[in-house]
């Protein structure tokens, strides 16, 4: 079996506003040692966000996304790695096509891209009001993706929240496009219209009906149940996903005090199992990817 990669996606409050310990995200300084600290922890893949502004309503598109703020996605790229040497994946999967392109031009390693419809809704608080998102993404604008990502040398992070994004990844490669080492994470538990419920037989469904030829990840965002489908998922083959955006909770109720800690945790499950951790070089060669510029 290769060794496991894990992705830590820690600069988020979107979907637990309540985590203090997480930096707001115009603390780039400490963002960015949240990130070093994670990687020396055990993690190969940087999911960062940078600095973005959440629409409060429903846009003329249809649309209620994050506006994106390149400069200071820029200052957090190179700081990151001016201390340590990730994968960096840029988050934020369903920003609009337009400010995603201007992203890969930052030179990302990989970027998400939801290939479902994005619809979520984060209230883990009852007292503080909701986070939504909402996006759909039709395979012509999958494909418009898949050609901008080829064209600047960025791996896509295929985003599935449903099976149905596994038909749009097929139809994506009929039009020649993501054809070899396909990247997918598969979202379990995530609040909002595409949903997936948080068990094992969620994972494994999904994992029954995977495209051929794709290395799979998971994120699995539900305090009582990530840890042990986390676990099934290290023992099936696939790569996995924690941090301050999926799950904050070394245990529940109890915040991780880094996201550091949690990638820790995920070291001492993948131990446990006798699977190996990748490093950052060996995921890179895991993942069919070229040195970042």
């Amino acid at each position: 079996m290769e060794k496991l990669i894990i992705t830590v996606a820690g600069d988020s409050r979107t979907s637990y506003p309540h985590n203090n310990l997480c930096p707001v995200q115009e603390d780039i300084p400490g963002v960015t040692q949240q990130y070093v600290d994670a990687v020396k922890a055990g993690a190969a893949i940087a999911h960062i966000h940078g600095r973005r502004t959440l629409e409060e309503t429903f846009q003329a598109d249809g649309k209620m996304v994050s506006k994106i703020h390149h400069a200071d996605w820029k200052k957090l790229h190179e700081q990151i790695m001016s201390k340590v040497d990730p994968i960096m994946q840029y988050g934020v999967a369903s920003a609009r096509i337009e400010e995603k392109i201007e992203l890969m031009k930052l030179g990302p390693d990989m970027m998400a891209v939801a290939f479902n419809a994005h619809d979520e809704y984060f209230q883990p608080v009852p007292t503080l009001p909701p986070k939504r998102m909402m996006a759909i993404h039709p395979v012509e604008e999958l494909i418009a993706y898949a050609k901008a990502a080829e064209e600047h040398k960025v791996k896509l992070e295929c985003e599935c929240f449903q099976t149905g994004a596994f038909w749009h990844l097929d139809f994506v490669r009929k039009a020649g496009y993501l054809q070899k080492k396909t990247y997918v994470t598969l979202f379990i538990g995530w609040p909002g219209g595409t949903w997936m419920p948080p068990t094992e037989r969620a994972l494994q469904f999904f994992v029954d009906n995977l495209p051929p030829d794709t290395i799979w990840n998971v994120s699995v965002m539900n305090p009582e149940k990530q840890w042990s489908i986390l676990s099934l998922a290290v023992a099936l083959g696939g790569h996995v996903r924690v941090g301050y955006e999926d799950n904050p909770y070394i245990r529940p109720g109890e915040f991780a005090k880094s996201n550091a800690m949690l990638v820790e945790k995920m070291v001492g499950i993948a131990q446990s199992l006798n699977r190996e951790v990748a490093t950052p070089d060996e995921a890179r060669k895991i993942l069919g990817l070229e040195r970042s510029q």
